[in-house]
């Protein structure tokens, strides 16, 4: 397996810099492969200006731009790209940011770029996700937090990787409110997709696969959960390598 992905729950922890907790995680994955510049995919970025879509995408470019310039990276974003499928398979690395994964996911498709992603990421090209970005790796966006504001052409992903991932789990419910907790929202899931495991990805903690293994980092368990199988928690460093058989 060729495949090198860094999938990440979270760019930011409450209280800190835009992504400040993963930086250097995000640093050692492309040091490992002296990679400096990487292609950046804004489409789940789109509140982030007043003014148009495309500005969205250029402030966020900017945003992850300096982020990445603190640690010796540089980015450009296909939203500037004239042909953005070459502009994928002339890539040495592909970071997907977070933000709304329905809009994410109704660009890749309109512009095709599933399939020309998932092929070169195949082939070795590094790949970084954070919240969507983690999630359009996945075989389908179902387990995704986000309001359906479009309606892409599918719900298939890239499908990286053979499980489902819940960005931003959390426990907790909210007290005095009548809806489901992510887990029953998850249980959901399970009963009308059979055998396919979920992971859910608490905040400040990602998902490391690189030579055909894959490991959970960061300074909290994840929850996995399969249809038929009790919720079960695995620290980071504890054996998860059957997530992706």
């Amino acid at each position: 397996m060729n495949k090198r992905l860094l999938l990440i729950s979270n760019s930011t922890n409450f209280g800190e810099d835009y992504l400040s907790w993963p930086k250097e995680y995000i640093k050692e994955f492309f040091e490992k492969k002296g990679i400096r510049r990487i292609l950046f995919i804004p489409y789940a970025g789109i509140a982030l200006s007043d003014k148009s879509i495309e500005d969205s995408y250029t402030v966020y470019r900017d945003r992850v731009n300096d982020v990445f310039n603190e640690i010796g990276l540089e980015v450009y974003s296909i939203h500037r790209e004239k042909d953005p499928r070459q502009a994928v398979r002339d890539a040495l690395a592909i970071a997907v940011g977070g933000g709304n994964t329905f809009h994410l996911v109704y660009k890749l498709h309109e512009l095709r770029l599933m399939k020309t992603i998932k092929e070169m990421v195949e082939k070795g090209v590094s790949y970084v996700g954070w919240s969507a970005g983690a999630n359009v790796a996945c075989p389908s966006l179902r387990t995704t937090n986000d309001m359906p504001i479009v309606e892409p052409a599918g719900f298939d992903c890239l499908n990286l990787v053979p499980f489902q991932i819940n960005p931003h789990y959390i426990d907790a419910t909210i007290e005095g409110h009548g809806g489901e907790s992510r887990e029953q929202r998850i249980e959901e899931f399970l009963v009308a997709n059979e055998g396919i495991y979920v992971a859910g990805l608490r905040e400040g903690t990602l998902l490391s696969v690189e030579h055909g293994k894959i490991e959970l980092k960061g300074q909290r368990p994840m929850r996995v959960f399969k249809q038929g199988q009790g919720p079960k928690e695995f620290n980071p460093g504890e054996d998860i390598g059957f997530l992706l058989k």
